[in-house]
């Protein structure tokens, strides 16, 4: 039989591996100077939108440059840790257009940036999916990852078009 004592360190140790654990998870997809613009453009949504695009290029382009580097070892796992950093950029994107649009902002104008980038990120991701210089063994430690992140690529732009028409539809009513 376990005493109290022996129960209450149980449970403290378990939450603080469950804590722990989640911390290590989730962490920040943003670097210090990338959360300030961030912090900076709090309130524009304009603005913050195009920054996300931004970073989430940025991503996507060091993940290029990885690939075509012939000196990179371990090619998988960074590929892996490219596309797991483009994609908690690309999660913070669609999150922050919730916000937005919870806020009753207008999102036109920055939709359309959205939906370009979105239709640029999915070409290039589906030309990584595409590329026949990457070998079967490594393709198997990213090939989830690479279709989970082009999924959510496919249903964003679905989401992103509707939301695009839904706030272009309000407008035209506003002005009536």
């Amino acid at each position: 039989m376990i005493s109290t004592w022996g129960k209450l360190a149980h449970w403290t140790l378990a939450i603080s591996l469950l804590s722990t654990g989640w911390a290590q998870r989730r962490r920040d997809p943003l670097n210090p100077l990338e959360a300030d613009q961030l912090r900076d453009a709090a309130q524009e949504p304009s603005e913050r939108l195009k920054l996300y695009i931004q970073f989430a290029r940025t991503r996507l382009t060091s993940l290029e440059q990885m690939r075509a580097d012939p000196k990179v070892t371990d090619r998988a796992q960074q590929t892996r840790d490219g596309l797991q950093n483009f994609l908690d950029v690309y999660d913070e994107l669609n999150d922050n257009i919730d916000t937005f649009v919870e806020r009753k902002a207008d999102l036109r104008k920055p939709l359309k940036a959205v939906i370009d980038a979105d239709t640029e990120f999915q070409a290039k991701l589906r030309a990584l999916k595409s590329s026949a210089d990457a070998n079967k063994n490594e393709v198997k430690q990213y090939d989830f990852l690479l279709t989970s992140v082009l999924d959510t690529i496919d249903s964003s732009i679905q989401d992103h078009r509707q939301l695009l028409n839904e706030q272009e539809e309000a407008a035209k009513h506003k002005k009536k």
